[in-house]
């Protein structure tokens, strides 16, 4: 048996064993010198690429309004008004009813409903022989009476005569006298009835005792009327009032000469003027408001009698001024303003107001602002003063 013996321990000195903590320290230090390497490399080969960032980019982007025409107004001077509401029903000052004066049959009408007449014009006639036949009865009668009356004045120069020469007594001259001042008061009275005959058969002729227009006719030809009996309505166009209801609080606003205007039914967009003529002392029981009575002109007689009118009355008006849109005033620090456009950028224009119609819109500018002026008429909260804005082209 073969015997092999081992090798002799080697004499070469021991490698020290390495701790696991520095075996990967190497690594990731070889590995941190290439990023940072490659990233020295990418800087260096992209510094001549890069651009520059633009000036325009860091200076904010100036902005501009685009103003609509319902956003501004051009101020105009003229005078401011406040009015107060009313409404009611238009009646002629002056109309009458024809009645007849006397009694008769009703013999001719000349005019009807809506014909025009004029001051005494003849618009009936009544059957006029009985007033004829009285007129010629007291005709006689004070023909009898003249014959009387002469008769009794030669009777008393007779007994005058007598008087003188004593052959009658003074009571016989004063009876003839005496007869003589009967016989003139029996003139005197057929005198005067033959007066009122004749004015009884003058009042057989109807006749317009105003000018104006027929409205309603109460009697037809053939018909008996006794006095007092109606014949005719007329009306006088040429002058009308507006009867309108005013609530009881707004009467101390009302006073005689106000300018009222008015629209009727049927005219469109037609006004008409009118003034306040009077004020009723008196509220209506069930509405507590007021008749106020206005005075209207119609000339040309287009207006009639019941139509219904809606108005206004000017209860204060102003001087022209320049006149401002409330919606555009503005306080800024206590201070009234109103935002002016002055070549095309917004300026805080302050200014000083009077009176103010809110129902229109509208307040009185005093000081602070001119006619022609360009002023915002609604509050916009993205323009300011200062900012840029551009107008609405003009219409031609």
């Amino acid at each position: 048996m073969k015997i092999e013996s081992l090798p002799p321990a080697s004499t070469a000195p021991a490698v020290p064993v390495k701790s696991p903590a520095r075996r990967w320290r190497k690594p990731v230090i070889a590995l941190a010198a290439l990023a940072l390497a490659g990233a020295g490399g990418y800087a260096w080969t992209h510094a001549g690429s890069a651009k520059p960032a633009p000036a325009a980019a860091a200076e904010k982007k100036e902005t501009v309004h685009e103003l609509s025409a319902r956003d501004i107004a051009v101020v105009e001077a003229r005078p401011l008004a406040l009015t107060l509401p009313l409404s009611g029903s238009l009646t002629p000052l002056a109309q009458a009813t024809v009645r007849s004066k006397v009694s008769g049959v009703v013999q001719q009408t000349m005019v009807q409903e809506g014909m025009a007449v004029s001051a005494g014009q003849v618009i009936a006639r009544l059957d006029d022989s009985e007033a004829r036949a009285r007129v010629a009865q007291q005709q006689a009668l004070l023909a009898d009476a003249g014959a009387r009356l002469a008769l009794a004045k030669k009777n008393q120069a007779n007994s005058a005569a007598l008087l003188k020469q004593n052959y009658i007594a003074q009571n016989a001259y004063d009876t003839s006298s005496n007869a003589v001042d009967l016989a003139q008061a029996a003139v005197d009275s057929a005198r005067a009835q033959l007066e009122l005959a004749r004015i009884a058969l003058n009042d057989t002729a109807i006749r317009a005792p105003l000018s104006g227009v027929v409205s309603k006719r109460h009697a037809q030809a053939g018909e008996k009327l006794s006095p007092d009996s109606p014949v005719f309505t007329i009306v006088d166009l040429k002058q009308l009032t507006l009867d309108a209801q005013v609530p009881a609080s707004d009467i101390p606003r009302i006073k005689a000469g106000q300018e009222v205007q008015f629209k009727v039914d049927g005219f469109g967009a037609r006004n008409f003027a009118g003034k306040v003529l009077r004020i009723n002392p008196a509220a209506e029981a069930g509405s507590r408001a007021m008749l106020v009575y206005i005075g209207v002109d119609n000339p040309d007689g287009v207006l009639r009698a019941g139509m219904f009118a809606k108005g206004v009355v000017t209860t204060e008006k102003t001087n022209a001024h320049p006149l401002l849109p409330l919606l555009g005033v503005r306080q800024d620090h206590g201070r009234d303003v109103v935002y002016r456009v002055d070549a095309g950028k917004v300026v805080a224009q302050p200014v000083k107001l009077g009176l103010k119609n809110e129902d229109d819109g509208l307040v009185e500018a005093l000081d602070g602002i001119r006619p022609g002026a360009t002023v915002l008429a609604v509050k916009l909260d993205d323009v300011k003063p200062g900012d840029k804005v551009t107008l609405p082209a003009k219409k031609d």
